[in-house]
């Protein structure tokens, strides 16, 4: 019997499935700090060091910490991300994509593609719901505690992992098996069968792969910020963005309606696909 295509839904996480930064969800607090102090260092500092605005963040994560007398191990950082807010029906989204995806001959597979911390997300509530989770993460030492940056994912590092989902490799440190060449209808899942979620700047170069490799990318916004919203709409403008949607998962959100009529067209093109080669 013939496998499902299996379609791999991609996300961002801040200001895609949740309306704020992950480190805003207790981890500044925990620093003294506030939001706005936070990020006004963190953006100090790679201006000042003409540095990575991730890798910024990273050290400002460790640096006050120390400071703080807060030793961050893993288990740390997933406490943290118990209490991630997230947008209106995140939490139920995911059976109910699956359950669409299974009902019309799909296999749905739901991946993270963050420039955030992967050790936060873990904690978060929606954890269990991703194949796998592409976000930045820190080295620990012997005792399990951070000590240096491990994996840092700005705009550009987040394209790999778009290859990597299409070949089915799910180890960070690869660089053999993605670089390496094969063949479309050997790839585990085609970029037809992709579709990406995502609000910012550091979403466009892979909302721009997996489009123009003939997937789709949804452009999502916070529905309270109007800002938001427009930025959103010149992504979709500008051909970056297939479509546009508020960040609400809801079953009535047009988000769940556009993900379904994807789902659909992916479905009808591979079934399409087997009878051309059936001559």
């Amino acid at each position: 019997m013939r496998k499902k295509p299996i379609v791999a839904l991609i996300y961002d996480f801040d200001g895609t499935l949740s309306p704020g930064n992950m480190q805003e969800f207790g981890f500044i607090q925990a620093v003294g700090k506030t939001p706005k102090e936070f990020w006004t260092m963190s953006d100090g500092l790679a201006i000042g060091q003409d540095a990575s605005n991730v890798l910024s963040y990273m050290k400002m994560m460790f640096d006050e910490a120390r400071n703080n007398g807060i030793k961050l191990r893993k288990s740390d950082f997933r406490r943290f991300g118990k209490h991630i807010e997230l947008f209106r029906g995140v939490k139920e989204w995911f059976s109910l994509v699956n359950s669409y995806g299974e009902a019309h001959g799909v296999h749905v597979e739901h991946y993270i593609n963050s420039s955030g911390l992967k050790e936060i997300i873990e904690g978060s509530p929606i954890a269990k719901e991703f194949k796998h989770i592409f976000a930045c993460s820190f080295m620990y030492d012997e005792s399990g505690e951070a000590q240096w940056p491990g994996i840092a994912v700005d705009y550009t590092a987040k394209t790999q992992f778009i290859f990597k989902i299409s070949k089915g490799i799910f180890s960070a440190n690869d660089s053999k098996k993605v670089n390496s060449s094969i063949a479309e209808d050997k790839k585990r899942i085609p970029y037809q069968q992709m579709i990406y979620f995502g609000d910012g700047e550091t979403d466009i170069p892979s909302m721009k792969i997996v489009t123009m490799f003939g997937g789709h990318a949804i452009a999502t916004y916070d529905p309270s910020s109007s800002k938001k919203k427009s930025y959103a709409q010149k992504l979709e403008r500008q051909g970056r963005a297939s479509f546009v949607a508020p960040a609400d998962y809801t079953k009535e959100g047009r988000a769940f309606q556009l993900t379904c009529a994807i789902i659909d067209k992916i479905k009808a093109d591979y079934e399409l696909k087997i009878l051309k080669n059936k001559k």
